[in-house]
C-alpha cells in the first residue's frame, strides 16, 4: 500500500483545562476517503481544525508525505497543498463561479487589469474536468443550486493544487440529485489521487463517499474502520456508546464489545 498522505499522530488540544482531542491519531492514503463522526463535542471538527491551521495543536505530530511539518496557520495548511471547504462555502453571492475561483487570486493582463477571459477559460477547463454539465458561468453563485456550489468551491480548492482536502457537512440540505453530483465530483478527485477527510452526521452519507470511518466521542478516537467491514448500527454504537464492533480497530477511547470479541 502507498505511503500515508497525512498522518495526526497523538494528536492534544485543551480549551480551558478541557481536553478537547485527547491523544488521537488518523492517516489518510492518497485518493482515498475517510469520514470522521461523532456527536456534537465529540472533538471531530477541532482535530481537522489542528491540520487546517485553525488551531495551533498542544502536541502530537503531523507529517504529509511521511515528512513533519508544522501548521500554525491556514497559510501554513495551504503551504502543504491542504485546503478546506466549510458548510458554509466561503463564495461571495453576487459574483458569478470564475470570479469566486479566483477571489484574491486574480489572473492579470500584461497591463496589470483583471483578465476576466482568462479566469473564465480556465474555469471552463477545470468545471470541464470535474463536472462537465457544468453550464452557468455567467450567472451569480447565488443563483446556483446547492450542488452547483459546491461544484465552484471544490474547483477553486482543486485548481490550486489540493492535495489534501478537507470537507465539512458537503451534502448538508442537498436533495438527493444534489447529493449525487457532490458524490460524483468525490470520485473524480479521487481518481486523480487527493485525499480527502469528511466531516459528517449522516451515516447514510458516509457509507456513500467513504473508504474508511474513524469515529471520534468525548475527544477521543473510539476507533477506525473500512465502511465495508461495518454495519449502520455497528457505526451507531460507536457514536452513541463508544462501543468498537468486531469489524473495527479500537483507539484508546474504546468500550470493546467483549461479546464480539469472544
Amino acid at each position: 500500500m502507498d505511503a500515508p498522505l497525512v498522518e495526526l499522530k497523538d494528536m492534544c488540544i485543551s480549551f480551558g483545562g478541557v481536553r478537547a482531542v485527547d491523544h488521537v491519531s488518523v492517516d489518510l492514503y492518497p485518493g482515498e476517503v475517510v469520514g470522521l463522526l461523532g456527536h456534537n463535542g465529540a472533538g471531530k471538527s477541532t482535530l481537522i481544525k489542528m491540520l487546517s491551521g485553525a488551531y495551533k495543536s498542544d502536541s502530537g505530530e503531523i507529517r504529509i508525505n511521511g515528512k513533519e511539518v508544522h501548521i500554525h496557520s491556514p497559510r501554513d495548511a495551504r503551504a502543504q497543498n491542504i485546503e478546506t471547504i466549510y458548510q458554509t462555502l466561503a463564495l461571495a453571492d453576487n459574483l458569478d463561479a470564475a470570479s469566486n475561483m479566483f477571489l484574491g487570486r486574480e489572473l492579470t493582463s500584461p497591463l496589470g487589469f483583471v483578465d476576466d477571459d482568462a479566469m473564465e477559460a480556465e474555469t471552463r477547463k477545470i468545471m470541464g474536468r470535474l463536472n462537465p454539465n457544468f453550464k452557468k458561468f455567467h450567472a451569480p453563485v447565488k443563483a446556483l443550486s446547492g450542488g452547483q456550489r459546491q461544484s465552484v468551491a471544490i474547483a477553486r480548492a482543486v485548481y490550486f493544487n489540493a492535495k489534501i482536502l478537507i470537507m465539512d457537512e458537503p451534502t448538508a440540505a442537498l436533495g438527493v440529485h444534489e447529493t449525487q453530483m457532490v458524490a460524483e465530483l468525490i470520485e473524480e478527485l479521487k481518481k486523480q489521487g487527493l485525499g480527502i477527510f469528511l466531516i459528517s452526521h449522516d451515516i447514510h452519507d458516509v457509507f456513500q463517499l467513504c473508504d474508511r470511518i474513524a469515529v471520534m466521542k468525548n475527544g477521543q478516537l473510539v476507533g477506525t474502520a473500512k465502511t465495508t467491514d461495518v454495519t449502520d448500527d455497528d457505526v451507531l454504537g460507536m457514536i452513541i456508546l463508544g462501543k468498537c464492533p468486531a469489524g473495527a480497530t479500537p483507539g484508546p477511547g474504546a468500550l470493546v464489545d467483549e461479546a464480539a470479541v469472544g
